[in-house]
């Protein structure tokens, strides 16, 4: 298994739409659970929600490519820059 972190920054204005697609984010992440290391919210210097950074595992990126593609986070435009970078996972 391949080990990724991915960081992804919400688009300018998107708090509200955030929260509104958040429910159906995390019903995605508990059916990915499997894959998922850990995950949580970015937060900018007042602690607002700025984007999300997940570790996942997956056999390879075109798994991880494909997760994100279905990503509700993606589908409706909340994350407007993602960054994925593999990792070598030394504690759990």
């Amino acid at each position: 298994m391949k080990q990724f972190v991915v960081r992804a920054y919400d688009g300018a204005g998107m708090l509200y739409k955030r929260m509104e697609v958040h429910p159906r984010h995390l019903e995605g992440m508990e059916r990915m659970k499997e894959h998922v290391i850990c995950a949580g919210g970015l937060l900018d210097d007042e602690g607002k929600m700025k984007g999300s950074m997940l570790m996942m595992e997956f056999e390879n990126r075109e798994q991880l490519d494909e997760y994100l593609a279905n990503e509700p986070y993606v589908i409706e435009h909340v994350w407007e820059e993602i960054e994925v970078e593999r990792i070598n996972l030394v504690i759990r």
